[in-house]
């Protein structure tokens, strides 16, 4: 049964079906095949359950809120303030590429958000300051998976959703692993400039009062996240109704800026149904799917066979890390991480792991899928903005990175604290 249900949504997906689609079809193929009732009749009720979630309606507020900060300007003010502050670092505006994501994954949780508005900034000095191009193209994918794990992260909100686990002790256990990882990318291009001090470029230079005039173009953004996540942890408000606050709070800003128009509203309502009913209509394959491998036992078997290699709770999780890093490379990083989660997190739970600490190592296994050959989405986002040249271009120069994220998910491993110490600090 295990194998004929991931064989087959390997197979469809393979066959470039659709990935609601591919998920349901596994999911009927199991009902009617396994179960013993006709399952496929509630398919009505998990859509309508999935599309009425409390914590799921965050979902389209975070991604309205990154396409009005992706096409209000801000970012382009943002990296100019970040580039006066970071680019006397041997690697210069790459440097900038990694903090300016940082900033706005702290605004708008989405890895495809953040990788698309700094690209659209950054890509275009790339010769104008004589950087190695695959190296410079690296930090704007790798440092972009930053999105979802910086919180609010739209991922953390579905895990929590999927796994009944708190969003805000999720949100605290992705600050400091989120920094110390930024921290990990720009170590890795300073490494790489000591090796190779030609792919540094040439440096900018800046005075100290350019740089402190440049402070208040990171108020913007600092102020949406300390809208959104400083009410959450204030007790004002809901995660949904602190995207709600967030939404309002880039309109604001957008009408301060001058930015807002009838046409960048409709830019805006557009990019927000089409994401949103993409990712909805995943998430309703993947209820559907979660809710028959329930009901015919398959959950239970993959706990049963993982408790069969009689393997020790350490050599458990890098089973599982091993498979979410082979299952990146040819799945999308939504629909792997909702159909394999509610399998997984049982399992891990019973070994005596926490589940926020376990939120916290999927997320950083999805970041690595998000640049991981041959269908890391942020590749293909980033090459597109490229406007030419070769992909294996954007790929070459973000296996360094690739190796940063498994670094980080051996320490994650190795010392749970690095997760686990701020929610359980704060309470």
């Amino acid at each position: 049964m295990i194998s004929a249900t991931f064989g087959g949504l390997f197979l469809l997906l393979a066959l470039s079906v659709p990935v609601a689609a591919a998920m349901g079809l596994v999911g009927l193929y199991l009902a009617d095949a396994y179960a013993f009732m006709p399952v496929w009749r509630g398919i009505g009720q998990m859509a309508w359950n999935a599309g009425n979630d409390s914590i799921l309606v965050a979902v389209p507020f975070f991604i309205l809120l990154g396409e009005l900060l992706l096409r209000s300007g801000m970012a382009t003010r943002m990296y100019g303030a970040m580039a006066k502050w970071l680019s006397w670092l041997p690697g210069g505006l790459m440097h900038a590429n990694i903090g300016t994501c940082a900033m706005f994954a702290a605004t708008c949780g989405s890895s495809i958000a953040t990788a698309a508005t700094v690209g659209t900034t950054a890509i275009g000095e790339i010769r104008r300051f004589g950087y190695n191009e695959r190296l410079f193209l690296g930090t704007i994918a790798a440092s972009g998976t930053l999105g979802i794990l910086i919180p609010p992260s739209i991922n953390l909100l579905i895990f929590g959703a999927l796994t009944n686990t708190s969003i805000p002790k999720l949100y605290l256990a992705g600050f400091i692993p989120g920094l110390l990882l930024a921290c990990l990318f720009s170590a890795t291009v300073l490494l790489a400039c000591a090796l190779r001090p030609a792919w540094s470029g040439r440096r900018l230079s800046v005075r100290w009062r350019e740089r402190f005039a440049s402070l208040p173009e990171l108020l913007p953004p600092l102020s949406i996240f300390v809208l959104v996540v400083g009410s959450i942890y204030a007790g004002w408000a809901t995660p949904t109704e602190a995207a709600a606050l967030g939404v309002l709070g880039a309109l604001g800003l957008a009408l301060i800026n001058r930015t807002l128009s009838v046409a960048v509203l409709r830019e805006v309502v557009e990019g927000t149904m089409r994401t949103t009913g993409m990712t909805m209509l995943i998430l309703v394959g993947a209820y559907f799917l979660n809710f028959v491998m329930g009901n015919v036992g398959l959950t239970r078997r993959v706990g049963a066979f993982l408790n069969e290699l009689g393997l020790g709770p350490t050599e458990t999780i890098l089973v599982i890390v091993g498979f979410y890093i082979l299952l990146g490379c040819f799945m999308e990083t939504l629909s792997m991480m909702v159909a394999t989660v509610p399998i997984f997190t049982p399992v891990v739970v019973s070994l005596g792991y926490d589940p926020v600490w376990f939120g916290i190592l999927v997320i950083l296994l999805v970041e690595t899928a998000m640049i991981t050959p041959p269908v890391g989405i942020n590749l293909f986002v980033v090459h597109g903005l490229r406007g030419g040249g070769s992909l294996d271009d954007v790929i070459l120069g973000s296996l360094p990175f690739v190796l940063t994220l498994l670094a980080m998910i051996g320490l994650i491993i190795a010392f749970p604290g690095i997760a686990l110490w701020l929610p359980t600090a704060i309470g």
